[in-house]
């Protein structure tokens, strides 16, 4: 019985080389594509495909903006839960042969659990006024955090009793496997959503800076260059690592001039109860007036101009352009590097030409963040309008208190007059 046990811990503690190879993914290019394609070499053939399926998808993008808010926040979920997918199946994939008891199972509870639990805390957040008249919802925002936790305590307990002895270590890799996986996936994609009811140009800006720089990286590597940049991603070079940085700065700085200077897109996203809509209408901030800088004495004499006019925002596009262009790129070397190490060249063959979804948006999480960090850190300021919100889901007693404090301490300060007292 002991050499037994020696020898399932042995097969337990197998190294990378032992691991199974995941099945390469198949080549889902349409055929009326191939067809049309059948001519070109393989690089050429390979710039097409992309070329086309990037226009497609843009036009999607674009679709779906027009559409509003909530479709663009079901996309983020699509993305997330496509994303979440293609990461698992690639574990399932490689330790299929173990037969691991409930993996798929509860790596599909565990997502919904942390769904639940992220979209309801912005239910309460932004939804007040909505749960306020609905007595069921009430209860699940007022008790969500408990719920949650016990739900995720399900599955926890739900795994512990699948645990098997011989794959004792194993089910743990996976274990650790689903977690950062959704770490990965679920929380950065909630703080896409956040950023999106910032105003949709905190949504459209840097996400277009990420794809902006991929595409014009390409052409640059494509065309000009010569210079490997990293080992992890043989193709990429230095030639569009830099072409890709200019590249992205400028259209970021012009993109935000256009996007501006419609409420549409620098509005807040709020929800309306009255209507039960989305809307984005406001007076747009101090971000998105107007403003007239000096140049830099330098730039004078080569511009010919002593002052510019432009919007505040525009200099925060330089931030997150530079970002985009600079460290977002890290995010693909990272999936390049989880790629290698399972021996794959895409996460899945959604799209022809590119890969899988998760290929096309591992530097969207990483920037997410990043705006999500910069707007909390030199953006935001006290919301009157979620406080309000807050305020109306008190009780009124505790309304009350509310009011005299406020009245008393404006008082003291001057703003209303002694004989309003009372």
């Amino acid at each position: 019985e002991v050499d037994l046990e020696e020898r399932l811990c042995e097969l337990d503690l197998r190294n990378d080389s032992d691991v199974p190879d995941v099945p390469p993914p198949t080549d889902s290019t349409p055929e009326i594509l191939k067809r049309a394609l059948s001519g070109l070499s393989a690089r050429w053939k390979n710039w097409w495909i992309r070329g086309i399926l990037t226009l497609a998808m843009i036009s999607g993008f674009f679709l779906i903006i027009y559409l509003g808010s909530f479709m663009l926040m079901l996309l983020v979920l699509s993305i997330q839960v496509k994303c979440y997918h293609e990461i698992i199946t690639i574990g399932y994939r490689v330790y299929h042969s173990y037969d691991l008891p409930w993996f798929r199972s509860l790596s599909w509870y565990f997502l919904l659990c942390v769904n639940y639990f992220f979209y309801g805390e912005t239910v309460a957040d932004y939804f007040a006024t909505f749960v306020q008249r609905r007595e069921q919802l009430q209860f699940l925002i007022r008790y969500h955090r408990f719920i949650s936790f016990a739900l995720y305590l399900t599955g926890f307990c739900m795994f512990v009793l699948s645990l098997v002895k011989k794959h004792y270590r194993l089910q743990f890799y996976m274990f650790a496997w689903t977690h950062v996986t959704l770490l990965i996936t679920v929380t950065q994609s909630h703080l896409v959503i956040q950023n999106l009811f910032e105003g949709m140009i905190w949504f459209l800006v840097p996400i277009s800076s990420v794809i902006c720089n991929d595409i014009t990286a390409y052409i640059f590597g494509f065309f000009f260059g010569r210079t490997p940049l990293i080992k992890l991603s043989p193709k990429k070079t230095w030639e569009g690592f830099i072409g890709g940085f200019f590249s992205t700065v400028v259209f970021g700085f012009i993109f935000s001039y256009f996007l501006a200077q419609h409420q549409y897109f620098v509005c807040p996203v709020e929800y309306n109860s009255e209507t039960n809509r989305f809307v984005t209408e406001c007076e747009p901030s101090e971000l998105f007036q107007m403003e007239k800088y000096s140049v830099p004495p330098l730039l004078q004499a080569v511009l010919g101009w002593e002052t510019v006019n432009m919007y505040p925002f525009q200099m925060h596009s330089f931030a997150l352009s530079t970002f985009a262009s600079l460290i977002g790129p890290f995010g693909g070397f990272f999936a390049s590097g989880f790629k290698r190490a399972f021996k794959i060249k895409d996460f899945a063959d959604t799209i022809p030409g590119h890969g899988g979804i998760m290929d096309r948006f591992d530097c969207q999480y990483l920037m997410a963040t990043f705006v999500h960090v910069y707007i909390t850190s030199f953006i935001r300021g006290p919301n009157p309008s979620k406080l309000l919100k807050q305020l109306l889901i008190l009780q009124p007693e505790q309304q009350l208190s509310v009011y005299k404090t406020l009245k008393s301490h404006l008082v003291e300060k001057g703003i209303l007059q002694p004989s309003l007292r009372g």
